[in-house]
């Protein structure tokens, strides 16, 4: 059934585009133009006389894919102009144009009208053209401007990148798009499922809407926007087994594609310890920390083909979920766990103030207890965090591969931590929430979640919360023509490939397998690949040199997963 949407992407396929995958698989209309590809740029800080620079869009700037190949100064905005011509044929009754993100603060200017603006750099947004559009030749100009406030949230982006930090990225960094709507169209659809259901609910204008499962060719009709589709023999989704059900829902003149997955993470206390549980068994994530950078597009990969060659070593490892550390990724990466059987926790983009001495090395050493009710106290940052955060969840909402939210990690940005889950648990029950990864524990949250960094793994289970190890390891090993710089960050170093690959075992058999044994939940080892100078992956940063032998490391994995049972 995968090949459904995979049809529909091809038929609307600009090969001479770079990412001309559809954008937005969870709602997918044959009316789709692609504005990636070349776009005139400049950086400047006033409005430039002229654009002397070609930018490949949607790669940032500071990437080699962009075409650009550089940082800008905080003074320095970045221009973008596109002249487009739509085909006669597209306009139905409204244009939509979608931005997949812009990072931080962007201004968007159609035919020398200003159509909208947008703060935040990770999450999608858009604006109606209808009124805007001309006959023949349009003029877009994306105006964008990226201090890294810490204000918005900016993951693990640095000017003085080094260390845990990275090279920054600026500006377009996911796909721009036109869509064309009938009057009567689907807008959004959002779908809350469990194992015997899914509730589908829609916003449309439309009064009539009828949805058709693809492989039975059952129908059913909406009342007043919502549905309740409940299979008489439901199929669940399991990483092992990812069963997606492929829908079409039909208004009176619009037609869309989705799909939704039978499954449900929840907790159970099992013997004198709190497990987590998938389709209400007891179930071991085995997973890497999945930062999401790549060194020649920093953001993105060449193409959607890079993702999923990630998530299949991880799968082929023996890993059945990636933590999506402090970076949202376009929309694709997220289908691509759904169809490929790959469990996300998917972390919020910290924003506000980084300290080394407060948020990493006193509780590292120290108590990792503390107070936040006084921390980041700025009112607009704390304000823009919520905001953000409930976006993330809307956005991925949908997606059965997401089963589980990073709130604050390591005290990062972290500010009243037990309203931020209350927040987050109202917008969605459903899912596991991890208020605090690492330390700066408070008193709300779903699980007991620990970092473990530079001694040895000693912790116990609780009876209340699952025990979720959310980050250990970072083992370092440098391959020789596989490195991005001359220097080396990572918390434990070994000179052979040989003396790395037989201490990883070693911390997994004599640490980690105990604590599994005895009721941990969830592992996070940091992680699938290096990232700059940091090369305490498994494989290297160009992906081309994995450390491990794989199905030697498969058959541990195994052993993880049935000490459980």
């Amino acid at each position: 059934m995968m090949t459904e949407l995979t049809t529909i992407w091809e038929e609307n396929m600009n090969r001479a585009c770079p990412w001309s995958d559809y954008p937005r698989p969870s709602l997918v209309r044959d009316s789709y133009f692609s504005l990636n590809g070349e776009w005139d740029f400049a950086y400047s800080v006033n409005e430039p006389n002229e654009y002397n620079e070609k930018i490949l869009v949607p790669f940032p700037p500071e990437s080699r894919l962009s075409g650009i190949n550089r940082q800008h100064t905080d003074e320095e905005k970045l221009f973008y102009r596109k002249k487009f011509t739509l085909p006669s044929e597209f306009l139905k009754d409204r244009l939509i144009i979608h931005f997949g993100a812009v990072d931080q603060v962007c201004e968007v200017v159609l035919n020398s009208v200003k159509i909208g603006s947008n703060e935040g750099g990770y999450i999608p947004f858009s604006f109606d053209i209808t009124d805007h559009i001309r006959d023949g030749e349009n003029e877009i100009c994306v105006i964008a401007k990226d201090t890294l406030s810490t204000v918005y949230p900016y993951g693990k982006q640095k000017k003085k990148r080094g260390g845990m930090w990275y090279t920054p990225v600026s500006g377009i960094w996911q796909s721009v798009w036109i869509e064309s709507l009938p009057k009567l169209g689907v807008e959004a659809i959002s779908i809350h499922s469990d194992t015997k259901k899914a509730v589908i609910e829609l916003k449309t204008n439309s009064e009539k809407a009828r949805l058709t499962l693809l492989e039975s060719g059952e129908v059913f009709d909406f009342e007043d926007g919502k549905l309740t589709v409940a299979p008489n023999d439901p199929i669940l989704w399991t990483p092992e087994a990812p069963y997606l059900y492929y829908f079409t829902i039909q208004t009176e003149d619009d037609t869309v594609k989705s799909y939704f997955a039978l499954r449900e993470i929840g907790t159970e206390k099992i013997g004198d310890v709190t497990r987590l549980t998938l389709n209400g068994k007891p179930y071991l994530f085995h997973g890497l920390l999945d930062q999401g950078y790549f060194p020649d597009g920093i953001f993105l990969p060449a193409t959607s083909e890079g993702y999923e060659n990630d998530i299949m070593t991880a799968k082929a490892l023996g890993f059945n979920m990636l933590r999506k550390h402090i970076k949202i990724e376009p929309e694709i990466f997220y289908y691509l766990c759904d169809k490929l059987g790959m469990v996300v926790f998917q972390d919020m983009i910290n924003n506000s103030d980084y300290s080394f001495i407060r948020d990493t090395a006193l509780p590292t050493v120290f108590s990792k207890k503390r107070s936040d009710k006084k921390l980041h106290k700025d009112p607009r940052s704390r304000r823009i965090f919520l905001e953000q955060m409930e976006r993330t969840m809307k956005l991925l909402g949908n997606h059965p591969s997401v089963l589980y939210y990073t709130i604050f990690n390591e005290g990062w940005g972290q500010f009243c931590a037990d309203d931020a889950f209350a927040i987050a648990k109202s917008i969605d029950p459903s899912r596991i929430i991890d208020a605090t990864s690492g330390w700066f524990i408070q008193n709300d949250s779903d699980v007991d979640s620990h970092h473990v960094y530079f001694k040895p793994i000693k912790l116990k289970c609780s009876q209340d919360k699952p025990l979720v190890i959310s980050e250990f390891g970072g083992y370092s090993h440098r391959c020789d023509g596989h490195l991005f710089g001359d220097k080396n960050y990572g918390y434990k170093s070994f000179k052979s490939r040989s003396d790395f690959e037989g201490a990883l075992i070693k911390l997994y058999e004599n640490e980690v397998l105990p604590h599994v044994q005895r009721g941990v939940s969830a592992l996070v080892y940091t992680q699938l690949s290096d990232v700059e100078d940091e090369t305490n992956g498994f494989m290297t940063y160009d992906r081309r040199v994995m450390k491990v032998n794989v199905d030697e490391f498969f058959k541990l994995s195994q052993k993880l997963k049935e000490s459980i049972l």
